[in-house]
């Protein structure tokens, strides 16, 4: 039955702990907010981002959390995933910047199809490491000590926080349009997303290292 006393700090809980986490800079933001800014389908992108980001979260809250982080070969495989698509999307960023292609606002300038938007949205949410740190593992780990009904309502107070955010940085996208249709100033912001991605990307490749090391080292010292 739904505890209808305790569903509001539950869902306050979640969403303060989700927009916490989310607040962050990262793949997904950057995405959205560059997006935003260019008017390519923004509320669509962060409408995508959001329900990735729903999903996620129930997956987390449904107990997929505990069982991921109990796998090192899955975790392995999911972190160097992540770190080759955030390197192949900085690298994008910086060819734009370095060709001066990074002119999204211009009406000479044709905006990528749909289907292309909507896929990277795709991939910086769901083969997103951190996203999924956040979203399965934090969230869903964080909500196991609740039982059903508060593990719902905590969830749904998670998912809440993510639209609120995606939508709310999608806007300022828009409002930042008229700076950002200076080429210098897209130049910079590219060359920003060149080396966010990159050093997001340089950070799981180290942990990655360091978890599989600190593995073979515990291997040898048993036998």
């Amino acid at each position: 039955m739904w505890d209808v006393e305790n569903a509001g700090p539950q869902m306050a809980q979640g969403f303060a702990l989700s927009l916490g986490l989310i607040v962050a800079i990262g793949a997904q933001n950057v995405f959205v907010l560059t997006q935003g800014a260019r008017g390519r389908s923004p509320w669509l992108v962060a409408g995508v981002c959001s329900a990735c980001d729903a999903l996620l979260i129930a997956a987390g809250v449904g107990g997929v959390g505990a069982m991921a982080a109990r796998s090192p070969l899955a975790s392995g495989l999911l972190t160097l995933a992540g770190a080759l698509f955030l390197a192949t999307y900085g690298l994008r960023a910086l060819r734009h910047a370095w060709r001066g292609e990074a002119l999204g606002l211009g009406a000479e300038a044709p905006a990528p199809p749909l289907k292309a938007i909507v896929c990277t949205a795709l991939g910086v949410s769901l083969l997103n490491p951190h996203a999924l740190l956040d979203t399965v593992v934090l969230i869903g780990g964080l909500s196991s000590r609740l039982d059903g009904p508060g593990r719902l309502n905590f969830g749904l107070g998670a998912m809440l926080a993510s639209a609120c955010w995606f939508y709310s940085l999608s806007l300022g996208g828009r409002l930042l349009a008229p700076l950002l249709r200076k080429p210098a100033a897209w130049r910079v912001l590219d060359v920003l997303v060149c080396l966010t991605m990159w050093a997001l990307a340089a950070g799981l490749v180290r942990s990655w290292a360091g978890a599989a090391g600190t593995c073979a080292l515990a291997s040898m010292l048993r036998n």
